[in-house]
């Protein structure tokens, strides 16, 4: 997919990756609709993108919310004309705890934002998309979504969603013009963990400092250059590339070297 003077919508805009993926599309000369549930980094990200060729137009949203996601293709048809592809970047962790010690409302939240959000926003833009000569779908799962993390295991069970969910749409849309991208990153240096309201210790990674958290920037950088080969999947950082590796390889020894890694952040 050529992205000059392409439409597309990217959630999660108002940081970290998301701001990025915004940053570096309008340097591309493509045009984006930013979504985020906080105005004021969503306007910062309007800021940051007031230099570059293409336009960045926010719109603030809840996107665990159905109704305020089906009013979203109509806004920003509204304001920009077209719509050619979805970037579903927005997520958040779940506090580090055992699933034993999660609260119903803590399950509910993160399946919301990290599933339902991206099932929504892509049932509400897809109409659209399949309508266009050409359009794209980029959804983020993560390391956590093919390699199981104790106290992330309910983040690890929405992002696989996002997994096989991606996986089913290229499937069901191989005979369209509509192109599909599931995003597995590894290790990037956001601020999800304030995003998620959560204040973690770090975890036991001694002997790991070889997988240096990557920069939003280059993970951004990443997911583009994927959407323009039109890429099935796409690994993020050195750290996701080896654990796809060996779980492919060793499964358990996968999921047994992950939870001597993790198991202090539990207690």
């Amino acid at each position: 997919m050529q992205l000059a003077k392409k439409t597309i919508v990217v959630t999660g805009a108002g940081s970290g990756i998301g701001q990025q993926l915004s940053l570096q599309l309008l340097q591309r000369g493509a045009n984006v609709a930013g979504i985020d549930i906080n105005a004021a980094t969503l306007d910062e990200t309007g800021r940051l993108a007031s230099s570059a060729p293409g336009e960045f137009k926010g719109f603030q949203a809840d996107i665990t919310d159905p109704n305020k996601v089906n009013s979203l293709p109509a806004e920003v048809l509204a304001h920009f004309g077209t719509v050619d592809g979805i970037i579903n970047n927005a997520g958040i962790i779940q506090p580090f705890r055992r699933v034993l010690d999660l609260t119903i409302e803590d399950i509910n939240r993160v399946m919301a934002v990290n599933f339902y959000g991206t099932l929504y926003l892509t049932k509400a833009f897809l109409p659209l998309l399949l309508a266009r000569p050409e359009a794209h779908i980029a959804n983020v799962s993560s390391m956590g979504g093919f390699l199981p993390v104790p106290g992330q295991t309910l983040y690890g069970a929405a992002k696989a969603a996002v997994k096989l969910f991606t996986e089913g749409l290229y499937a069901e849309l191989k005979d369209t013009h509509v192109k599909v991208t599931v995003v597995f990153p590894g290790a990037v240096a956001t601020n999800i963990m304030q995003n998620s309201g959560l204040n973690v210790p770090k975890a036991d990674t001694a002997g790991a400092s070889e997988f240096k958290p990557i920069s939003p920037r280059e993970a951004a950088g990443q997911i583009l250059r994927a959407i323009e080969k039109d890429q099935f999947r796409v690994v993020i950082g050195r750290d996701a590339r080896a654990m796809d590796k060996l779980y492919r390889l060793n499964p358990k020894y996968a999921a047994d070297l992950i939870q001597r890694k993790m198991r202090s952040l539990l207690g």
